[in-house]
């Protein structure tokens, strides 16, 4: 049976990867393949040997001259799946932490035609093999997902993960401007004032680096706590015209 793909772009945001990016883009190359999937890289201004590891491979790349952070590369992964006349993007890590293995199910999904977005979880299927997530960071998308869930009446098990397809003509009318790591924040607010129609897939939890951080002072969990928040009111104030009655109470 031969199958019509549509044209579906696998974006990997990169900083810094070199001790991964070899081994991540050789197996997303191979999986890409079964669907004619293409790949596209953000290498935000990396000052390691990731520019010099990532000229071995087939892929596009989109390089920023300097750090500009995770929001700004998915924006920029967006804005480029749209030109290019793309159906589907899918977004992943390149730190290991999302297996290229998962792609298939993504495309299955795709496949369906049920949703608008298929958003990875951590937390749907607690039976999958995974890691603990450390203490800080579960409790914080256990919180920001919750409080999400209660305004805009989402029903989603996993604010954060960053392993996710995307409509590519409905995303494209989506109006971002948030350049860190506070950028689901915006999303998931926008996503709800555009009616997205969310699936949620079941990935594994995995935690390769727990030495990771932030950056931008967002390595103190309350003070992430409060910018994430505080990204997520504002964006409910935005749009609340287009959000649930319940979205914007409290939030004059």
């Amino acid at each position: 049976m031969v199958v019509d793909y549509p044209r579906i772009l696998i974006a990997i945001p990169v900083f810094n990867e070199e001790k991964s990016v070899d081994r991540v883009l050789t197996e997303v190359a191979r999986y890409a393949a079964a669907f004619r999937g293409e790949i596209l890289v953000i290498d935000d201004g990396s000052t390691d040997a990731t520019p010099c590891i990532l000229a071995k491979h087939p892929v596009e790349v989109i390089r920023h001259g300097r750090n500009r952070g995770y929001g700004r590369a998915m924006q920029d992964m967006l804005e480029w799946a749209d030109f290019r006349g793309f159906d589907w993007v899918i977004s992943m890590d390149c730190d290991e932490q999302h297996e290229p293995a998962s792609l298939p199910h993504f495309v299955e999904a795709i496949l369906r035609g049920e949703a608008d977005l298929i958003s990875g979880s951590r937390y749907r299927d607690e039976s999958l093999p995974g890691d603990p997530a450390p203490e800080d960071r579960r409790m914080i998308n256990a919180l920001l997902t919750r409080e999400l869930n209660e305004r805009l009446s989402l029903g989603i098990s996993d604010a954060f993960c960053g392993f996710k397809a995307y409509r590519a003509s409905v995303c494209a009318h989506l109006h971002f401007d948030v350049p860190g790591y506070d950028f689901p924040m915006q999303f998931w607010v926008q996503a709800c004032a555009a009616g997205l129609r969310i699936e949620e897939l079941a990935v594994r939890r995995i935690y390769v680096d727990m030495t990771r951080t932030f950056g931008s002072g967002l390595d103190v969990p309350d003070r992430r706590l409060a910018v994430y928040r505080e990204t997520m009111h504002r964006e409910i104030r935005r749009c609340a015209r287009r959000l649930p009655v319940r979205a914007a109470l409290g939030l004059a």
